[in-house]
């Protein structure tokens, strides 16, 4: 099958709190909906929510390597094997594209898509944008936000007005 063929690949990375993840399954389940084909991959920070909360919802999730990264002398050494082990995600999964939601593991995720060329979104769920979002906002190709004003945090014309993704259980009541 060549690549024109076969499903699209999604890419989804960030994590942390339910603030980022359940936002991120939302993104997921749309995906899903839209195209039941498409292929998408979670990657999130080792030992955090996000390793227990996407593989319940029915998608893989691959870790990256966050504990106590501020708290040490060793956090470059610690960034530069996320890097490494981001870099291999994006050569074993080849996605067409990288959303990031925010959160430790969306840095070097996207950051190591963003150097291979893979086109980037970020999603931006609160009226202060957080800073791996603002680290990453130049480079990405759009950037969806549920509050106006955050002109004062990204390039005015990346930014895409979607409001937050919201699961569709909080919609039955």
């Amino acid at each position: 099958m060549n690549d024109i063929d076969r499903p699209k690949r999604i890419l989804i990375s960030g994590g942390g709190t339910g603030g980022h993840i359940f936002p991120a399954l939302a993104i997921a389940n749309a995906l899903r909906r839209r195209d039941p084909d498409t292929e998408i991959l979670f990657a999130g920070a080792e030992g955090r929510m996000e390793m227990e909360r996407v593989p319940a919802a029915g998608y893989e999730i691959v870790g990256l390597d966050r504990r106590r990264l501020w708290r040490n002398f060793a956090v470059l050494i610690k960034l530069m094997r996320s890097m490494r082990r981001a870099r291999n995600i994006l050569r074993t999964f080849n996605p067409d594209i990288a959303i990031g939601v925010g959160g430790y593991a969306s840095g070097p995720m996207l950051k190591a898509a963003q150097k291979a060329g893979v086109p980037t979104l970020l999603q931006e769920q609160n009226s202060y944008a957080g800073v791996t979002n603002k680290l990453l906002a130049r480079k990405a190709a759009a950037i969806c936000v549920a509050y106006d004003g955050l002109e004062r945090f990204f390039p005015a014309e990346k930014i895409v007005l979607t409001g937050n993704p919201v699961r569709p259980a909080l919609l039955a009541f």
